[in-house]
């Protein structure tokens, strides 16, 4: 008779906390909200270091990134569902360089099908670890379930300093400048077979 009152209550909790991992399963990445923003310290391959103020937002088919280089400049990346990324810097001497990719942003639940690797101790959290297509390895807080950290296979290393889900920028800010649709300073790249060749086939 107490078996009713436990089924339950597990079937409450599993309504309210969709997300847990139940004794005994093989745990799954938590898919990203659908908006959220971050606060990202990266170590790159080359050894130098760059902030990025991430907002990802999937509702509106956008992901932004605004790196700041390490003694150097402020970056703005802004991506589209739609394929097209911005990469411009503001000021008298701004830049722009657009690149044209055959996918658009990373969707939700791009880490679907990753293998699981078991727990380990990054950053000082506790994390289960998964890796897809040895292209990136992926460090998520057992308890919180928040991403902690990522690696990709070429050595760029990211760190999650703040993750605040529901977040999202003001349109005005993602609106690349009007020089990026001159003549003069717009560059086009056709992008899949570098996004084949750099790993990054899966998402296609």
């Amino acid at each position: 008779m107490k078996l009713i009152p436990l089924c339950l209550a597990s079937l409450i909790l599993l309504y309210v906390n969709p997300s847990i991992e139940w004794p005994g399963s093989t745990p799954t990445p938590l898919p990203w909200p659908e908006q959220f923003h971050a606060l990202l310290y990266i170590n790159l391959s080359t050894t130098q270091l760059q902030i990025s103020d991430l907002w990802y937002d999937w509702p509106k088919g956008r992901n932004v990134n605004i790196y700041q280089k390490q003694l150097g400049e402020l970056l703005y990346d802004i991506e589209w569902n739609n394929g097209t990324t911005y990469y411009y810097t503001l000021g008298a001497q701004g830049t722009c360089d657009i690149m044209s990719f055959e996918v658009g942003i990373l969707r939700p639940d791009f880490l679907d099908g990753a293998n699981y690797l078991g727990t380990t101790v990054t950053d000082g959290f506790n994390c289960n670890v998964w890796e897809k297509v040895d292209f990136i390895w992926y460090y998520e807080d057992v308890l919180t379930r928040r991403p902690v950290r990522w690696d990709f296979y070429n050595g760029i290393s990211t760190h999650v300093i703040t993750f605040e889900v529901g977040a999202v920028l003001q349109d005005s800010l993602t609106q690349a400048p009007a020089y990026c649709f001159s003549q003069e300073s717009e560059t086009l790249y056709q992008a899949k077979q570098n996004l084949q060749g750099a790993g990054f086939s899966f998402l296609i």
